[in-house]
């Protein structure tokens, strides 16, 4: 029978969302076969990679602000529900995310970075988004 952590790490590999980790520095340090999945690098590519692999460009200077403001206080304001962004793909295309964030501390309560969970939720986000224009299409032709 798996122990504890060996039904962690199957967890972790075999999901469908992307599961990562990354330092303080924001460098990636784990990269399950759901992130190969989503956003198309390997874990060998990935791994030792900056963040910034699949940050949108004009995203990111928000994001490290962000970042390196939680790594130093090892508080953020988003521990409870869904994040929302964008990310870039290996191949150029964007994918829409929804993810939650887990701090990561040792044992005397120093930030040693982050987990984050992210799924591609780019289908959900087209379809809403042609849902809102065909309303506002109505709304304009009833006027």
């Amino acid at each position: 029978m798996l122990n504890i952590n060996q039904q962690l790490q199957q967890a972790a590999d075999e999901s469908q969302d992307a599961i990562l980790i990354a330092d303080l520095a924001g460098i990636i340090r784990y990269w399950n076969a759901g992130a190969e999945r989503i956003l198309g690098y390997s874990a060998a590519e990935a791994v030792g990679q900056s963040l910034d692999l699949f940050i949108p460009e004009k995203l990111r200077g928000r994001h490290w602000d962000g970042y390196h403001r939680v790594m130093a206080s090892g508080e953020t304001k988003y521990k409870t529900g869904l994040l929302s962004s964008p990310g870039i793909r290996k191949d150029g295309s964007q994918v829409s995310l929804e993810f939650s964030m887990v701090l990561l501390k040792d044992e005397q309560g120093v930030m040693q970075g982050c987990a984050s969970i992210m799924r591609d939720v780019t289908e959900r986000w087209l379809k809403e988004k042609e849902l809102k224009q065909r309303l506002a299409a109505c709304e304009a032709a009833q006027s």
